[in-house]
Formats: C-alpha cells, structure tokens, sequence
C-alpha cells in the first residue's frame, strides 16, 4: 500500500457498510470533494481519462496529475450515490458499458449512466462502484482499460474492481465554488451562530430537479451536508418537479422552507409551496397540502423564486416572481397572508430572483437580470425607506468576469455576520469550465458598501 493510499484509509472510510461479495453495492459513505482512485491490485496506477476514454495508468506529469484528479460529487442520478467530476468539467459515466468522459446533458439516461453507489471494496478502505441504472455491473479494469462489467464472485473481479480514494494528484486550490457539485440559486443564511446554505439541486434538463439539501458551516469554507431536506416525489401532493430556489426563515420557534415546485406533465404551471420543520437542518414537510401562491392567483409573471425578508420590527414579507416582482406581509403563522395586500413592485430590468435586506435603515432590493442561460444574467439593485417600496434603481453590482471565465453571475443571497457590518453574498454561475445554463455551481464572495451606502461592485472570483 502507497503512503497516498495509507492517508486516504485512515481519514476517509468510516463508517462503510460491509457488502457481500457479489451483491449488489450498498451505500457506502464517501467523502466528497477532489481525491484521486489508484487501483487496488495494480498499486501505483490511478483511473484517468486519456483521449476521454477512462484507464488505470500510472502518474508523473502535471497533465497526468490534472486527469488523475476527480471531484467527487452529489450523484447526478441519486443524492444517495455519487457523480465523479473530473477537471475539465465533465463527467465519468459509461457508454456501452465503456467509462469515459462526456459533458453533462442533463437527462434522465446521461444522468443515470453517470451515477455509482458506492461499497465496501476487496480490502479494508477500499470501495467498489455499481452503476446506479445497471445495478449488476460494476466499474473494473480490464487490460487497464475501465468498463461496467456484471458482477462475478471471484477473487480477480473483486480485487480488479476495488479502489482505494486518495488525496488527489492535483487538489482543488481555488476559493469557489463552495460547494462541490451542481448547484444553484443559493439562499444563504444564519440561523443559531451557524450559516445555513439551502441550493437547488442543479443539472438536470430543463431544471427538472425534484429534491433540497443543506449544508451548513461555521466558517462559509468547509461545509457539513445534511442530505435531503425535502423531496417533491414523496413529500409534496400537489408538485413532483422543478424543485427551484428555496429560502429558509425562521419563526414561532420553528422554521420555514419556500419553494417552487410543478408537474412534470399536465399543467407545467410553477406555484409556490411552504414547509416546516424543527430544524433548520430538516426534515421538511409540506405545511399547507396545498400552493402557498397559485399559478392563476394574480395575473402575469411566473410563481417562483420566494425570498422573505424579516424586518427588525419582526414583520416578516414574501417577496417572488419571474417577469413581475410582487410582495406581500406574512401573517405571524408564516403560511398564509391576505391577497389583498400583494403589492407589484416590478424594477426596470428586473426578470426573477428578488431578494431583500436592510441596512443602517435602508432596504435593498436585489434582483437577476437577464435569463439563466445567458453568460450575462447578473445582479441589480435598489434602495427604499420602506419594504414595500417605492424603490430607487442603482444598477448593476455583480456580473460575468470572463478573464476567469466567470459567466451566468446571478440568483444570489445576502448574510450579514452576526454582530458585524462584514456581508458575503452567494450566488450561482456556469461551472467553471464546462458549465451552462442547468450546469451552475455555488460561489460565495464579499460584498461591501460605499460610505453613501451604495453597494460596490462584487468582484467574483475563482
């Protein structure tokens, strides 16, 4: 065993559910984040892709090392499983039963044939990989080439699919994004000295996502994942898809979850959604049974991306909409309010995504600008001595940075440190460097105020 080998056993594999061999894998735990894969019985050779086509070879060189190195990431497929991103963007998945790599399409088959649950490998920290959609076949070397092969209950086969998780060749050095994986439109919070991150779970075509997770961390750079908060398919009646931009508040001593949610067929119609929990760290579940907001409920503009702004008179607002911003009180239960009371307060150049904060008694609207897709969505916003307006446009703050590549700056969240004047804002972009509109990642920068109290430019970063 290689002292990389030796590291990745004694940090990385507690907890790993013991399988027979043979069977089908079983979950097993893996960290996720930048490692490298050596292969067990060939100690010393690593899976890379060469030519996009996924081997075991052995690494020397910084473009070896670059090609040995993976994310290791929330399963396209499966939050149960595991999706492994390599460097230039794309993903390892099989095609006719070959590993190689290809660039995330986003539907159901891409998605299924890039996923793996992971088990107990041949040895003692070491793991083995079957394909979520062909569930007895497993990822094995064969003449140093990577296929999905059915499983066989030998030695060979055990030891020829079974890898060790390693350090990676060439770890990731950069800042963002903070979270490995797709993910996007971030509400970012505090709730109890902790900061909260609630994403949609991106990647899929035409946004189809079905389920949250929340991270949480003390510090917004290492980031615990508290798996799925709630899931549209079994958790909620009247939505099975389009799982879009949640936002967490909390009151009454409890918590509620925002969201937008539709049906994969029939009315495709989004509609906003309220769930509860104990915990900001879930389970949620769906507080009414029914649409907080109905598609048909006010005329023009679509029913997603809630935010709600508690003000520090404890007067909580929801604010949604693409198309057309509207905002309306909250009564004190968080789940119902009086339709009367919506107010349209649409900015110019505003599309979706509104978000809204308070400072030395100025309120800020923040707003997306442009379509998701495009390399120039980006942040606008404007000021008000009032929650509900009327609002003062002061333009952009956040957009592309394109000599890092940096593109689709949007959809962003604002915390303020508790007991500080320092703010961070989060938002989503393409990822960095194969990504588009459905293929977004999370990132979180500064944001700082002028001594007028206009907000600077967010410079992005890498």
């Amino acid at each position: 065993m290689t002292a990389r080998a030796l590291l990745a056993t004694s940090t990385l594999f507690t907890g790993c559910v013991v399988v027979l061999s043979g069977s089908a894998a079983q979950a097993a735990t893996l960290p996720t984040g930048t490692r490298s894969l050596e292969s067990v019985n060939y100690p010393g050779r690593y899976v890379r892709h060469l030519d996009s086509l996924a081997r075991i070879d052995p690494i020397s060189t910084a473009q070896e090392k670059l090609d040995a190195s993976f994310t290791v990431v929330n399963g396209l497929a499966s939050p149960s499983c595991y999706s492994f991103q390599a460097r230039n963007g794309q993903f390892l998945r099989h095609r006719d039963y070959r590993l190689r790599l290809d660039t995330n399409t986003g539907d159901a088959t891409f998605r299924g044939d890039a996923t793996f649950c992971a088990a107990d490998g041949s040895v003692a920290g070491s793991i083995a990989l079957a394909s979520y959609n062909y569930p007895d076949r497993r990822v094995r070397h064969r003449d140093y080439a990577l296929w999905l092969d059915p499983v066989a209950d030998t030695a060979a086969f055990r030891a020829d699919s079974s890898f060790r998780l390693t350090t990676a060749w060439a770890p990731k050095t950069n800042k963002n994004p903070v979270l490995p994986g797709l993910f996007a439109d971030p509400h970012l919070t505090t709730f109890n000295g902790r900061y909260y991150l609630y994403p949609t779970t991106d990647g899929y075509a035409g946004w189809g996502g079905t389920y949250y997770k929340a991270f949480s961390s003390t510090d917004l750079v290492n980031w615990t994942d508290h798996g799925v908060i709630l899931d549209h398919g079994p958790d909620v009646s009247w939505a099975d898809n389009s799982a879009w931009a949640p936002a967490v508040a909390t009151a009454n001593g409890r918590y509620y979850l925002y969201f937008s949610g539709g049906l994969a067929s029939g009315n495709t119609a989004k509609q906003l959604g309220v769930a509860v929990a104990d915990s900001p760290a879930g389970p949620f579940r769906d507080a009414l049974g029914r649409p907080l907001v109905t598609s048909s409920q006010f005329s023009g503009g679509q029913a997603i991306d809630p935010a709600v702004f508690t003000d520090t008179d404890g007067r909580s607002y929801l604010y949604w909409g693409q198309g057309v911003c509207r905002v309306v009180p909250l009564n004190t239960d968080m789940t119902s309010y009086d339709p009367a009371q919506v107010r349209t307060i649409t900015p110019s150049g505003y599309n979706e995504a509104p978000f809204v904060l308070k400072r030395n008694g100025t309120y800020y609207l923040m707003w997306s600008e442009n379509d998701t897709r495009s390399e120039d969505y980006r942040v606008a916003y404007a000021t008000s001595t009032s929650p509900l307006g009327p609002w003062t446009n002061r333009g952009v703050v956040l957009q592309k940075r394109l000599d890092l590549g940096i593109k689709g700056t949007g959809h962003h969240s604002v915390v303020q440190v508790p007991g500080t004047d320092t703010w961070y804002i989060a938002y989503h972009r393409f990822a960095v460097p194969a990504g588009d509109g459905t293929n977004r990642e999370t990132a979180i920068d500064r944001l700082e105020f002028n001594t007028d109290g206009t907000i600077r430019p967010v410079i992005p970063t890498l």
